[in-house]
């Protein structure tokens, strides 16, 4: 990761053989890796409703959390949610299959090959993005055809 112009960048994903090569799985997996990383970098937000301050107060010392409502709300908020990574019991792992990483990689690769749809540009993306190369033509020396 590097900063440039106070943004974070990552580059790279999907590259194989120092960029040689490319790999729609090895994308996906390093998306995933990306988002753990950004998770990470963002931090977790100190409040005292993100702590619980007042339940803690309420329910006091050795209490029981687990079933409060607080609880049941927020438990999620600062979990990973992979959709490559399986933690689940190994005996359920093998049970659904027992995928290792490559091929569920290589399942959502193809899945959002297959299946994903591409929401046109607004016009004045194009136009402004016409404009980008036009400009480019002109200053290279670009005849078009």
């Amino acid at each position: 990761m590097a900063a440039q112009g106070g943004a974070n960048l990552i580059y790279g994903a999907g590259m194989l053989e120092l960029g040689i090569s490319f790999d729609f799985a090895q994308f996906v997996m390093d998306n995933e890796i990306f988002k753990m990383i950004k998770k990470v970098i963002g931090g977790i937000p100190v409040t005292d409703a993100n702590m619980a301050v007042e339940f803690i107060k309420e329910i006091g010392p050795g209490g029981e959390f687990i079933s409060h409502q607080h609880t049941f709300e927020n438990f999620r908020r600062e979990q990973s949610q992979s959709k490559l990574i399986d933690r689940t019991m190994r005996d359920n792992w093998l049970m659904s299959g027992g995928k290792d990483l490559t091929e569920r990689a290589y399942e959502e690769a193809n899945c959002i090959l297959n299946n994903h749809k591409v929401e046109p540009l607004a016009g004045s993306s194009i136009d402004a993005i016409r404009s980008i190369v036009q400009e480019a033509e002109e200053e290279y020396g670009v005849k078009k055809k």
